[in-house]
């Protein structure tokens, strides 16, 4: 039966004397602590050495206070934050071993705010003595985001002393949080990459279908006065291309990257392109011709995937009202560049 169970005038005697250090008693009742912590109810139910018309529990190595504060929490599941500010210590430490899972939680929120830099190796030694894994993840992270700091504690110096294999943990928690980093960095860049290719795919075909400023839908001249699109930037890298791919002398036997670059661009389309009988892009047919005949590119077929992956994640992740502000692509910058040879050759 739960303590909240019972009304004020329903509470029984007190049936049970907490006996803490220094010889302290704390009255208790039995059926409170038994339906608050099976570890005392069995030790409730185990017969006592000594026969004696009085109940005790010994809970000892803990102050007193504290000890009051745990049996008041069984009673009420109540704690202060003063309380929990002087106490949370041992209280953490008590409701890990009377297996008292509210406690514990509430001790590994308050421990928390507590941390600091200087304390933040002795609460990890706390929270993996106590298995309390939330409070141990943040004293991690704490200390490997100020681990300079963190070495001239006191607590660091009787860590390399006396526990070596939580000095490990601590590295090697560090290691993997730096390789996540590293790894998180690359994916962005891949992503803003594969953004920026999606916003050269859609340049080239509004091109081709609609024109823009100085090139215009295939096969008519450009409007001269058309006003620049959303997309100017790369619209105009891409225009730049086209209208040097189109009278490029050294296309013809592969001497031009530009025009290599743009060859790739068009790959690219025809790789995306679902509508190829439609499509008005240049050589869109027949790079899915030349597909169908050979067999498709496991490269190619990989970074259109990623391309039209990027686009939709984009599409969702962004309001409408920002998606203008999405990343530009230089068609010139070397990262493009180099991206577009590692993977398309």
């Amino acid at each position: 039966m739960s303590p909240n169970n019972f009304d004020a005038g329903e509470m029984p005697e007190f049936d049970i004397q907490i006996i803490t250090s220094g010889g302290h008693r704390i009255p208790a009742h039995s059926t409170v602590l038994a339906s608050a912590s099976s570890v005392l109810e069995s030790l409730l139910v185990r017969p006592q050495k000594k026969r004696s018309s009085e109940k005790t529990i010994r809970i000892l190595g803990v102050p007193c206070d504290a000890v009051s504060v745990f049996v008041q929490f069984l009673s009420s599941f109540k704690c202060t934050e003063e309380q929990m500010k002087k106490h949370g210590i041992h209280l953490l430490a008590l409701s890990h071993v009377y297996l008292v899972p509210q406690l514990k939680q509430r001790c590994t929120k308050g421990l928390a705010k507590q941390l600091t830099i200087e304390n933040a190796v002795d609460m990890l030694q706390l929270a993996r003595l106590c298995d309390a894994p939330d409070l141990y993840l943040k004293c991690l992270k704490l200390i490997s985001t100020n681990f300079k700091k963190t070495e001239k504690t006191e607590g660091w110096k009787f860590l390399l002393d006396h526990d070596p294999q939580l000095e490990l943990e601590i590295l090697q928690f560090m290691d993997e949080a730096d390789s996540r980093k590293k790894r998180t960095r690359r994916h962005r860049r891949e992503q803003n990459l594969y953004l920026q290719l999606s916003e050269a795919m859609d340049c080239i075909e509004h091109i081709c279908t609609e024109g823009c400023t100085s090139v215009g839908p295939c096969g008519k001249e450009p409007c001269t006065k058309k006003l620049p699109c959303s997309k100017f930037k790369t619209c105009q890298g891409v225009q730049l291309l086209i209208r040097h791919f189109a009278t490029c002398k050294r296309r013809v036997n592969g001497g031009c990257l530009r025009c290599k670059r743009m060859w790739q661009l068009l790959r690219l389309h025809s790789s995306i392109c679902d509508q190829p009988d439609e499509c008005r892009v240049p050589l869109c047919r027949q790079f899915k011709e030349k597909v169908q005949r050979k067999g498709d590119d496991g490269l190619w077929k990989s970074l259109a995937e990623k391309v039209v992956s990027a686009r939709a994640l984009s599409s969702l992740s962004l309001p409408k009202r920002k998606r203008e502000e999405e990343p530009k692509m230089n068609l010139h910058h070397h990262q493009v560049r180099s991206f577009l040879t590692t993977q398309c050759h």
